[in-house]
């Protein structure tokens, strides 16, 4: 008796691209077109099953019922540890592996945020605080970003040579970083220093080094061309330069965009041609449902269709979706790893290593001793929207600030919350005896800041009228008024910061002894910066971002140019500067000696570091270098390499550093890294270089100065 003979595309032992060919060459023109599209239509007379491509996982698989919820991913980048992050990542793709698996075998398929295609991680520069989204990036600075979002990328994407555990997809592509209001029709006009030199290096990190599966276009127009459809971005850079080899999806609606809202096409069937054309393979759209049309005008052919089709095709069978599952080695992951005990423990570990202690006169914290009575106070003690940020999945084991702090204070304290005042609403009873009972109070924690209903992404912050920006970046002013009335009646302060960007405080940092900012934490936030405040855990986080200190310090929102902009370009004094965060102990830097030469290698660099306080403590060290001389604009200061490190009271470590060339390079007018001879300053220390750091309290770094003698072009 004959066995039924196999096709090509279901047969494992072949090689992946004959076997996706094999799949396309059975396809009619019209089956391609519904497989163009996030939401995939079955084929079912070749046992295709329908496929959403639109899925999540900014901090913990989104959108879908049960999971562990990370801090947002603007707090993990305050832990500056690339190791937490892999971590996190891996446990965030067991639970996304365990629940497809789980949609199938319940249903027989998967629906819409049930897939394996993740539209994380997002690596746009939070270059301006105003940005309601930047709560969702790595911070400011592309090598910090870069490394993490690097991270991120390897966790979820896992190490199998044949099989993807997830796909993940850099976003979004690229220049795109607010506002919200006009992010479907703005055009970022950048210089090509500025482009290669910020706005595209965590890109590069993950096409290059982390293999990102996909890469997500934005809404908006760089240099004129829409980025879903940009020559330039797509077809030069992405594939070109660095040989980019997965497929390119388009943001929401951005394929509309290029008709409707910039005007670069005459329609529907013109844009459709344009972006399938520069490398846009699937559209988060409807636009391409009419790429029949755009072949019978000539726009394209069916052969740009097939391109296009190979490349998201091979997204899922590296994915193993048209294997057996037994050879899937990620299978059969099981539903108990979702939320697990040990997931939650990863949680609370980044949530502790993302607080930021920014603030802490008369060493007021850890609250320890016999302290009578606590007041905790604030619109944010206990509520979860401050806890999940934008982009989040949802748990049963939430833990409020409040609810932290009641299972932290020892007993014999006395404990009270009043909620003091609203988010953003005026108080309209005229009797507020909190701000008198907490002049009675040992302590007052006040828990205040921002909420994903004031930034956030189009759509989501309800409370904003800027569409999820800020128009400012103080506090609202209600909470100003309530702080200040709290200082008036002789309120000892701890002011605990919720927020996914940076604050203002104007006077308010005057008024308050102690401030600790924990972004949006996560679901074991609360636990987390209840020990830190009471010291059963050390604070270690260190601001990705820049605090400015007014609006005014800033460029327009809508300028792209990096003048002004971040640590890097900014020749303001800042409220709080990047890499910055203070310890329950200190430490000191020392001993920084430099051996090799650049020109034959690398440099390298020694440095001692010896925690010089009474408590174990982690600080991230972090290595800058200046170009003291260089021909075209450079930044003041840029970050080339950072390390987490933890130290025993009084222990001592000689860290080394390995300098390389490419770390010295400047990029030019033309985009063009080159490296040039001169002096160069490389500093040590536990924070950005400048004075305003070491006045906060940050420990006195160390500097050394190198020249360059051989220029290499590369």
């Amino acid at each position: 008796m004959n066995q039924p003979v196999v096709p090509i595309y279901l047969d494992p032992t072949h090689p992946l691209a004959e076997r996706v060919q094999d799949l396309i060459s059975r396809l009619t023109l019209s089956e391609k077109v519904t497989q163009m599209s996030h939401p995939a239509q079955a084929i079912p007379r070749l046992g295709i099953p329908a496929y959403n491509y639109w899925n999540e996982a900014l901090h913990g698989v989104a959108r879908n019922g049960r999971a562990t919820v990370f801090p947002q991913a603007i707090g993990m980048a305050a832990t500056w540890d690339a190791d937490l992050v892999q971590r996190s990542a891996v446990a965030i793709s067991d639970e996304a592996r365990a629940k497809y698996h789980e949609a199938l075998r319940r249903k027989g398929h998967t629906d819409w945020y049930q897939g394996l295609t993740f539209w994380s991680p997002n690596v746009n520069i939070f270059r301006d605080p105003r940005w309601g989204r930047g709560q969702e990036t790595w911070g400011e600075d592309p090598i910090l970003t870069g490394e993490l979002g690097a991270a991120f990328v390897r966790g979820m994407q896992g190490d199998d040579p044949r099989y993807l555990k997830t796909a993940a997809c850099a976003k979004h592509y690229a220049v795109h970083s607010g506002p919200e209001k006009e992010r479907h029709n703005f055009n970022a006009v950048v210089s090509r220093r500025d482009l290669y030199d910020t706005y595209l290096p965590a890109f590069r990190k993950l096409v290059t080094e982390a293999k990102v599966e996909a890469v997500m276009g934005a809404y908006n127009r760089t240099n004129g061309e829409a980025c879903c459809a940009s020559q330039l971005l797509l077809g030069d850079i992405l594939r070109d330069e660095w040989g980019f080899e997965g497929h390119v999806v388009s943001d929401c609606g951005a394929l509309t965009d290029i008709h409707a809202n910039h005007h670069l096409a005459q329609d529907a069937v013109e844009s459709a041609a344009l972006a399938l054309k520069r490398g846009c393979d699937l559209g988060c759209d409807c636009v391409y449902e009419h790429i029949p049309e755009a072949i019978e005008r000539g726009l394209i052919t069916e052969a740009d269709v097939d391109c296009a089709l190979a490349r998201t095709l091979t997204t899922r069978f590296k994915l193993g979706m048209f294997d057996p599952l037994e050879l899937v080695p990620y299978a059969g992951i099981p539903m108990e790893v979702v939320g697990s005990a040990a997931h939650r423990e990863l949680a609370y570990e980044a949530a502790v290593k993302s607080v930021v202690l920014l603030k802490n006169a008369d060493n007021l914290l850890p609250l320890q001793g016999q302290m009578r009575k606590i007041l905790v106070v604030g619109p944010n003690a206990a509520g979860l929207d401050v806890l999940l940020g934008n982009y989040h999945g949802l748990s049963d084991t939430l833990t409020t600030l409040l609810e932290g702090i009641v299972g932290a204070v020892p007993e014999g304290t006395r404990l009270e919350y009043r909620p003091g005042c609203g988010l953003t609403h005026v108080n309209q009873n005229g009797h507020d005896w909190s701000v008198v009972e907490a002049g009675k109070c040992d302590v007052t924690i006040a828990c205040m800041g921002l909420s994903p209903l004031l930034e956030g992404e189009e759509g989501d912050a309800i409370l904003t009228l800027e569409n999820g920006d800020r128009s400012g970046i103080g506090l609202p002013a209600v909470q100003v008024e309530y702080i200040k009335r709290l200082a008036a009646h002789g309120a000892k302060i701890v002011l605990v910061l919720t927020g996914g960007s940076p604050i203002a405080l104007g006077e308010l940092e005057d008024l308050v002894q102690a401030v600790v900012f924990i972004w949006y934490p996560g679901q074991e936030g609360g636990r987390a910066v209840a020990d830190v405040l009471f010291g059963k855990a050390t604070p270690s986080g260190k601001l990705p971002v820049t605090f400015p200190k007014s609006i005014e310090q800033l460029p327009p929102f809508t300028d792209y140019a990096m003048q002004e902009r971040t640590y890097r370009y900014a020749t303001w004094e800042p409220l709080y500067p990047f890499g910055f965060g203070l310890s329950y102990t200190s430490f000191a830097y020392s001993n920084l000696r430099l051996e090799g030469n650049l020109a034959y290698g690398t440099l390298t660099a020694r440095v001692l570091l010896t925690n010089t306080g009474a408590t174990v403590g982690e600080e991230v060290v972090q290595v800058y270098l200046s170009d003291v001389e260089a021909s075209v604009v450079v930044p003041y200061h840029r970050l080339i390499a950072f390390r987490r490190v933890e130290l025993a009271p009084g222990e001592s470590r000689e860290l080394t550093f390995e300098i390389t060339p490419d770390m010295l390079a400047l990029v030019d007018e033309a985009g063009a890294s080159r490296l040039e001879a001169g002096d160069f300053r490389l500093t040590i220390g536990g924070c950005s270089p400048g004075a305003r750091g070491i006045a906060l309290g940050a420990p006195e770094p160390v500097s050394a100065t190198f020249t360059l003698q051989f220029p290499k072009e590369f």
